[in-house]
């Protein structure tokens, strides 16, 4: 006796337009290749259409074993699936996400969708994501787009960036400062949209009694290697790694 075929695996899902070959062992008269229909489900020999959409190839196997054994057409089927062509998008995630990687996604699924199968954005990403598509050889185009937009934005005609085959979506980390001296908590802090030094002390928990809100320094990299120190006024803006020091009153 031959020794039965093994199911077919390929990373990824099915989804439209992909052509798979289904073969049921033993039953050559019942092999056929087909299509994924734009409801995500393909028809077969002796049964009803059988949803595929989503399923890895050994899980639609399996979905088109239990459609045979429910028709009562075979008691114990084996179904091997193979993928022909995928017409299914790819795409990469990458950055603050929970989980990087490539996702298989069919043609009804948004940006928002890829997020939530990798499961969202980190709460150190930034404000701004971007959907990264490949032009032409060597030169990418940035769609930039809200990782974590309000209900409000996502029911507005705002301006979401289509997907296509092999883009990849970026979520960059936020940008960061940190703040310490005469103010309740020292520590790093997440630099929100048109954040001023007064801003970022509120976000420390103030000033304490010891310390003057007329003597805050910033050491800031002059992006050549050097730091400078500058005297802050309440309403500098905080650039990206910035080092803020609230120092005592003199008086």
């Amino acid at each position: 006796m031959a020794a039965e075929p093994s199911s077919s695996v390929r990373l990824g899902t099915l989804g439209p337009g992909d052509s798979i070959a289904v073969q049921v062992y033993g039953q050559p008269d019942m092999n056929s290749t087909v299509f994924v229909g734009d409801d995500g489900t393909v028809s077969l020999p002796l049964v009803n259409k059988v949803q595929v959409r989503g399923l890895s190839p050994v899980q639609a196997a399996g979905a088109i074993e239990t459609a045979l054994k429910q028709g009562q057409i075979l008691v114990a089927p084996h179904v091997t699936v193979t993928v022909i062509a995928s017409r299914t998008q790819r795409v990469s995630v990458l950055g603050e996400v929970a989980k990087t990687g490539p996702v298989t996604l069919d043609s009804e699924e948004s940006v928002y969708d890829v997020l939530a199968l990798a499961g969202g954005a980190t709460a150190n990403a930034a404000d701004v994501a971007y959907v990264i598509h490949e032009d032409a050889p060597g030169h990418e185009t940035r769609l930039p787009f809200n990782p974590r937009p309000s209900a409000a934005a996502l029911g507005a005609d705002t301006a979401i960036p289509k997907l296509q085959s092999g883009d990849s979506i970026y979520v960059p980390a936020a940008d960061h400062f940190y703040i310490y001296g005469e103010v309740s908590t020292p520590s790093m802090y997440r630099i929100e949209p048109g954040m001023t030094v007064i801003q970022a002390i509120a976000r420390a928990g103030g000033i304490t009694p010891r310390g003057s809100e007329r003597r805050v320094q910033i050491k800031r990299s002059d992006g050549h290697g050097h730091d400078l120190v500058l005297s802050a006024k309440p309403g500098d803006l905080v650039q990206p790694n910035d080092v803020i020091r609230v120092k005592e009153s003199i008086f």
